[in-house]
Parts: C-alpha cells; sequence; structure tokens
C-alpha cells in the first residue's frame, strides 16, 4: 500500500466527495488550471470541470460571500485560501453572516473554508499564521485542525458533510513532510473528537497539527528518561472535547498544553480552564502552556526558531513538571 501525503489526503478526500455529491463544488483563486497555490487541487478541474472548479479574482470576501449565497441554496461549497493568513480580510462574511445563519434562520451553511497555515517556514508575518482563535472564539463556527495524513483525510470529508460552516485548517509545514499508508476503503473521522496519539501515565502534553510531531519527538526522548507522556491531539478546536481533556488529566495528573499560535488568547488558556473546570482535584501541578512568543512571525529564520516552540521546550517543561 502506497504511502499517502498530508497534503494528498486532503486532496483524496475532497475528490471523493466530489465524487460522491454533485452539489460539492470548489471556489478559490488559481484552484483551476493552476491547481491551487500548494496543488491541493491540481487537475480537478479536467474532471470535474470549471462550474464545479471555480477560478476567482483575488477578493476574499467576495468569494465567502458567494459560497455562502450557494450553500443557501443547497450546494455545498469548498473555499480554498492561498494562505489562511488572508482569510480575516473575509472576517465579516465570515462571523457575522456564515456563522449566524443557522443560529437566526435555522438555514444551514455547509460551507468549508480550508487553507495552509502555520509556521516554519519562513514565510514571515503575513503567510505564516496561525488564526483559529479568532474562530474558535465565533459561536456557529467549527474549526478543525488534523496533525496526520489520515486524520486530514477523515476530517475534510467529514467537514464537507456537515452543515455548519467548517474552518479547515491545514499545516502547511506538513504538507509533504507527513506521509503514512491510508485505508483502501472509505472512511470518515469525526469532528469534535481528540484522540490519544501515545499513552503513557506520567503526564499528558494536549496538543494539535505540526504541534503533534514535536510533542512526539519530545515524548521519546523523556521515555529515555523514564518519563511516561501521554500526547492528546485534539483535531477539533471547536467544539473541543472536554470529555478526552479530563481523561487524559485524571490519568496524568500533570498537564502540558502546546501549540503553535501565540500564547496570550490561545486555546492553552481554554483548555486550561477546561481542566480546572473538570478535574482540579486531579491535578499534581500547574497547568503549563507553550506557545510561540507574543509577536508577528518573524522573517528571519533564526529568529523564527526562537519565536516557534522547540522539542527543547517542551522537555524542559516536562522535566520540571514531573519534578514538581
Amino acid at each position: 500500500m502506497p504511502t499517502v501525503t498530508y497534503l494528498e489526503a486532503i486532496r483524496q478526500g475532497l475528490w471523493e466527495e466530489m465524487e460522491r455529491d454533485p452539489a460539492v463544488f470548489c471556489i478559490g483563486e488559481d484552484i483551476g488550471i493552476y491547481g491551487g497555490a500548494f496543488k491541493v487541487t491540481d487537475g480537478f478541474i479536467h474532471h470535474f470541470g470549471a462550474e464545479r472548479v471555480i477560478d476567482t479574482p483575488i477578493a476574499e470576501s467576495a468569494i465567502v460571500g458567494a459560497a455562502f449565497g450557494a450553500a443557501l441554496t443547497g450546494m455545498r461549497p469548498v473555499v480554498e485560501f492561498q494562505f489562511i493568513d488572508f482569510i480575516v480580510c473575509a472576517f465579516n462574511q465570515i462571523t457575522n453572516m456564515l456563522a449566524k445563519s443557522h443560529y437566526r434562520w435555522g438555514a444551514p451553511a455547509p460551507v468549508v473554508l480550508r487553507g495552509p497555515c502555520g509556521g516554519n517556514v519562513h514565510g514571515g508575518p503575513f503567510h505564516s499564521q496561525n488564526p483559529e482563535m479568532y474562530f474558535v472564539h465565533t459561536p456557529g463556527l467549527k474549526v478543525v485542525a488534523p496533525g496526520t495524513a489520515y486524520d486530514a483525510k477523515g476530517l475534510i470529508k467529514s467537514a464537507v458533510r456537515d452543515n455548519n460552516p467548517v474552518i479547515f485548517l491545514e499545516h502547511k509545514y506538513l504538507y509533504r513532510r507527513i506521509k503514512e499508508e491510508l485505508p483502501e476503503e472509505e472512511y470518515t473521522v469525526p469532528l469534535g473528537k481528540a484522540r490519544v496519539a501515545r499513552g503513557g501515565g506520567d503526564l499528558s502534553i494536549i496538543t494539535y497539527a505540526a504541534m503533534l510531531h514535536v510533542a512526539l519527538e519530545a515524548a521519546e526522548i523523556l521515555a529515555k528518561e523514564g518519563i511516561d507522556v501521554e500526547v492528546l491531539d485534539l483535531r477539533t478546536l471547536a467544539p473541543l472535547d472536554r470529555e478526552a481533556i479530563a481523561a487524559t488529566v485524571r490519568k496524568t495528573s500533570r498537564a502540558i498544553i502546546l501549540h503553535e499560535d501565540t500564547k496570550t488568547g490561545g486555546i492553552a488558556g481554554e483548555v486550561t480552564a477546561v481542566i480546572h473546570e473538570e478535574c482540579f482535584d486531579d491535578l499534581d501541578g500547574p497547568v503549563v502552556r507553550i506557545a510561540a512568543l507574543d509577536t508577528p512571525v518573524p522573517f528571519s529564520p533564526p529568529l523564527e526558531e526562537v519565536f516557534l516552540p522547540k522539542v527543547a521546550d517542551v522537555v524542559r517543561e516536562a522535566r520540571r513538571l514531573k519534578t514538581y
């Protein structure tokens, strides 16, 4: 069975959903003839035609508005942003129109808003951001951030089938670096469900997307020192899987929240609140947050390395927390 990259997994998921349901179509900048900025939709236009793979001008707000209108007529649009940084150009359409449609009128808005996020590729402050918390904070939206090829395929399929707008964050550092064998048979991964990526008993690292791999690498180093780390991959940030968060903390009694988004206002604060609400009495130490620095993403590679959370940060904090 051939290995499939994270990018190819997303591509396969979209392709299968377009084959399954003629109401699904893609819309975005350069997604047709060019195949998308990262080639996720390469070849789609030749198979599905220009009516289902729609190239647009550079006008993110108009793209989302068009997708919303199509969704109200029964279509299931998948919007691509060339870089997820540009999603904020459509902020009003997303937070005031899409997110509130179901609540205000009972009208489903089955729109997927997908695009490459994240740093460690030296893209600088306009091509490396992690904007999840703008949307996690908005009721009516679902926010998904897969860290593996298996989850990327299964979650994009679930996102397309969901009747609510879904922000689908694809970490560009993983696009061609993460590979795995995928089942030949059809599968989906449910939205709103975390998974234990590595079992352990001494402390929990709760994370998602590219930081999943930082956590797993740190866990291997710590295992050689006798520190048994459990890694929980959130996979979906809204809604949060509160039960999975509580279960891992009750098991290990120590928690590190690790994410690539900047620290202040990041989801680590929300997860920490969940831990305090659900299982405060189970804690044997303070909840630790590891996140990017509270600055724009630097262009300079050495500065970006300082900016981003690293394996060494996780190992250091895990050692400290274990001995608390």
